[in-house]
């Protein structure tokens, strides 16, 4: 039986990237053992896309992961009020209004406000 979904994000400053993610984003954590991290996630799905729609070249084994959010403009608002440089820009891909999230390590988490149904209601 699946009970669960465990996410690894590789970072060049995991310190900063995970003091991001606990300080900033408010994820709580439990510590996997020697000051390990893991880090809870908000409800999570999963979409299967066909592979004529796939990345290629460098980019072939990309899995690509997004934060949603009820109101992409809010939350910008909030992320800079905690000091985020969140100078994306948002784009309309009529699933949902896109953008992402800088980390601290020089990655970035996509983010975006669907307007699609979600499986999480």
């Amino acid at each position: 039986m699946i009970i669960g979904m465990h996410a690894t994000m590789y970072s060049t400053d995991a310190e900063k990237d995970r003091a991001f993610l606990r300080d900033t984003l408010g994820l709580t954590t439990v510590d996997a053992g020697g000051g390990w991290l893991v880090f809870a996630l908000p409800p999570a799905e999963l979409s299967v896309h066909p592979t004529d729609s796939a990345p290629t070249g460098e980019m072939a084994d990309l899995m690509e992961f997004y934060l949603l959010c009820d109101d992409v403009n809010a939350t910008i608002t909030e992320l800079r009020e905690k000091g985020v440089d969140m100078s994306g820009e948002i784009s309309d891909e009529g699933w949902g209004l896109v953008t992402s999230i800088p980390l601290p390590g020089g990655g970035k988490i996509g983010m975006y406000e669907p307007r699609h149904p979600t499986a999480m209601s």
